[in-house]
């Protein structure tokens, strides 16, 4: 299966729209969590987006290139040649891109697919998002009318933000900002629709009160009412057909039946990070627990002097090895824990999200 084309990908928001489910949009940074992400989509039976991070590109370029717009063209091409191997359709999307970043990261990505269409190639990316919600919504809508414009013409579709969320992600902090800050208006709805539904298809990170970040069950309060008064006072002047395809950020902490309620509302897509990079990383830290011997030499035992937890104990187990063991300290031991464990949490969020089993691949 090669990555959807435009066509495809229209027909996944159609299909989530009509069916009452969403699609988990999973970020990604290496091979590893993209390896996790198709296995779980496919072992799913549910279609789904794997999305870069301005950072997670950076990430992948390495810390010599640290690039952020070359290392999000390297995963995508990845994910173009391993998602061929599955029965299922994935979609490319990059999360938000800030003002600042558009020319660095944005237009670099939309200057690669531009290069792909015109060698016959289907776009890098099926959709992009800019964030310009820091900016006034005059201005997000005039600078999102800009790119809109440049992604129509690559048959991409835009995804927006109006309203803030909440917390810290890739280093962008918005949990200064006062609260009513973290919730969209049905008239900023009405705005968001009436200026960029002349131009295209456009996905909507209407906000509700969704925070970024790890918290508690119930510690989160979200409206997802809000959801429902905007679409229903753009559907009330515009028809039935003006329905938004509505993207759900922060989604960490909210109960199922948040969830479940967004769906109603017209939420087709919502974005898995946090959640995802604990299952990544909590097999890693059993590995090492578990394993610390075997991952240590003598001679590194200062390793555990400065850290002084079982200190004894482990100073003796570590000499009876002396070298370590190989297959604990190879990457390949705990990254395949690593791996299926992100699979496994991200086929809840299939789950969750009731996109399992309704893959429209043929």
């Amino acid at each position: 299966m090669p990555i959807a084309t435009p066509e495809q990908y229209r027909e996944m928001l159609d299909a989530a729209q009509k069916g009452g489910y969403a699609y988990p949009a999973i970020n990604i940074t290496s091979l590893p969590t993209a390896n996790g992400a198709l296995k779980a989509f496919a072992e799913a039976k549910s279609d789904g987006i794997i999305q870069v991070s301005s950072g997670g590109g950076q990430f992948a370029s390495g810390l010599a290139i640290n690039d952020a717009a070359y290392g999000s063209i390297v995963l995508a091409e990845a994910v173009h040649r391993l998602a061929e191997k599955y029965d299922v359709l994935v979609a490319l999307h990059t999360d938000h891109c800030h003002p600042g970043k558009v020319d660095s990261f944005l237009r670099p990505l939309l200057a690669e697919s531009r290069r792909r269409r015109e060698n016959g190639q289907g776009p890098l990316f099926q959709s992009h998002m800019l964030d310009a919600s820091e900016l006034p919504l005059d201005q997000n809508m005039a600078l999102s009318v800009e790119i809109m414009k440049e992604c129509v013409e690559l048959d991409i579709i835009l995804e927006v933000e109006a309203g803030v969320v909440g917390g810290e992600e890739d280093g962008h902090d918005t949990s200064g900002l006062p609260a009513e800050k973290l919730y969209t208006t049905p008239e900023d709805m009405l705005t968001v629709y009436e200026t960029l539904s002349p131009l295209g298809r456009f996905m909507f990170a209407a906000t509700f009160g969704n925070v970024h970040g790890s918290y508690k069950p119930g510690s989160v309060k979200l409206t997802p009412t809000i959801l429902r008064d905007g679409q229903k006072a753009v559907m009330d002047k515009h028809g039935d057909g003006a329905e938004m395809d509505l993207v759900f950020h922060g989604g960490s902490g909210s109960s199922l039946e948040e969830l479940r309620e967004t769906l109603e509302y017209g939420v087709i897509k919502m974005n898995i990070d946090t959640d995802t990079q604990y299952a990544f990383t909590h097999p890693v830290v059993d590995h090492v627990c578990e394993n610390l011997a075997g991952l240590l030499k003598v001679e590194d035992i200062g390793i555990l002097e400065e850290t002084g937890v079982g200190l004894e104990s482990h100073k003796e187990a570590i000499r009876s090895e002396e070298v370590g063991i190989k297959k604990l300290y190879d990457p390949r031991a705990y990254l395949k824990k690593a791996e299926q464990s992100l699979c496994d949490r991200l086929k809840r969020a299939c789950d969750d999200l009731l996109s399992t089993g309704n893959s429209i691949y043929k």
